[in-house]
């Protein structure tokens, strides 16, 4: 069968560097680190006490508060960001066909600080189980695609996608897939995650994956850097809209750029460590252009996964030296996560915002915080140090890397008629 084109239409974000789409890619462009001292717990004796916290966000501002206390956090943020998403794409919902639109979300975690506070309360208590009656409903992962769908009457396709940091790039693939096969004429994906808490802080810590420099906070998140000694915890929310391109032309939408291609693997190699040869990520990103019936060659951006640990950047990069050869040395590769911090299950749906607004643009946001090139990358390669730079972006692509060795990238170009 003839696989039908797929297009975006919508954006929305709630980030550490901005509440709207617009703020966090002026915030981007511009190079500004969102990481700060954590504000949601007393965090003096754990051994990370900062993170990239989104700002000034109001549950009441946005929902009823008798609503927002039977929401998580990483729920809440959802709601707000895909209906910024659907407002922006001018969908007109007393019209649409409800039944062929649906909601595929990804979260790495889900409701963690519901999980903590309704354990902390019973432990603390005489034994008498006393659970909030919205408890398991809060807690799961798979609980913000079914708010969305129930607050817009969306009947369409309608799950969550669970594979830690690979979780909404994997959803936005899924999206991709049912409207290609025609089982959906729009998809509302994406990802959210709010996992600053103790328990978020305290296991990353005893993992040793998180970056403890409390003393130079504002710039931790340093991928590729010599000094880098591990991820800054990141939170928010980002959503696309994604419909079939004739559906989308149809209504006369604006079209931000066209979704090409996913790639899925995994390094089936450890729990939480890279393949060190970056076997997965190659495999992910070959299988990402051969989905998109791309050359290597047609990239002009990658967004790397890039969290800023030893053995991750490393194996990435290696990988991006095989996969696109000397063609490597043309690119732009840049890690934003050295402005959000790592979104963690949220990471890929912000982070193919970023590719999007790149291609529309033509801009590559930069990699903040070297203070100096790790020898083992080659420092031919443009990792977009410091500043953004202006260069005509045709195509881009995204990889998002995760515990349990999964691996998901989607590439989006320019449309063309």
């Amino acid at each position: 069968m003839e696989l039908k084109r797929v297009v975006v239409t919508g954006l929305g974000a709630l980030t550490p560097l901005g509440n709207t789409v617009g703020e966090t890619w002026e915030n981007l462009v511009n190079g500004v680190s969102g990481a700060g001292l954590i504000t949601r717990f007393d965090a003096t004796k754990f051994k990370t006490k900062f993170a990239c916290e989104v700002k000034g966000f109001k549950a009441e501002d946005h929902m009823d508060r008798k609503e927002a206390r039977k929401l998580d956090l990483f729920a809440q943020y959802a709601i707000v960001a895909s209906r910024q998403a659907i407002v922006d794409s001018g969908l007109d919902l007393e019209t649409v066909d409800k039944d062929m639109v649906g909601v595929v979300w990804g979260a790495g975690i889900g409701g963690l600080i519901t999980f903590q506070q309704e354990v902390a309360s019973y432990a603390g208590g005489d034994g008498t189980p006393r659970f909030n009656p919205f408890f398991i409903p809060k807690m799961i992962a798979d609980i913000a695609p079914g708010h969305i769908s129930i607050e817009h009457g969306f009947h369409g396709p309608n799950y969550g996608v669970v594979s830690a940091c690979a979780s909404s790039t994997q959803a936005i693939i899924d999206a991709m897939t049912l409207i290609r096969l025609g089982k959906a004429n729009v998809i509302v994906t994406g990802g959210s995650e709010a996992t600053i808490a103790e328990s978020g802080i305290g296991g990353f810590n005893s993992a040793q994956a998180l970056s403890t420099n409390n003393e130079e906070f504002e710039s931790a998140s340093r991928p590729f850097c010599k000094t880098r000694d591990g991820f800054v915890m990141g939170e928010g929310a980002a959503s696309l809209v994604l419909e079939e391109y004739e559906h989308a032309k149809a209504r006369g939408a604006r079209i931000y750029a066209e979704v090409v291609g996913g790639g899925m693997s995994a390094d089936a190699h450890h729990l939480t460590a890279p393949h060190p040869e970056g076997l997965g990520a190659k495999l992910v990103m070959r299988n990402a252009l051969k989905d998109a019936e791309m050359k290597p060659e047609e990239i002009d951006y990658v967004n790397v996964h890039g969290t800023s640990t030893p053995l991750g950047d490393i194996a990435e990069t290696k990988a991006i030296l095989d996969v696109f050869g000397d063609h490597a040395y043309n690119l732009n590769i840049s890690s934003t996560k050295s402005m959000t911090g790592h979104l963690l299950g949220a990471a890929g749906a912000l982070e193919a915002m970023v590719a999007i607004l790149s291609v529309v643009n033509d801009i590559v946001p930069p990699t903040i915080n070297l203070k100096e090139l790790d020898e083992n990358l080659d420092p031919k390669l443009n990792f977009t140090f410091h500043k953004a730079q202006k260069r005509v972006v045709n195509a881009a692509l995204s990889n998002t890397f995760g515990f349990g060795g999964h691996n998901a990238s989607v590439i989006v170009k320019k449309l063309v008629d």
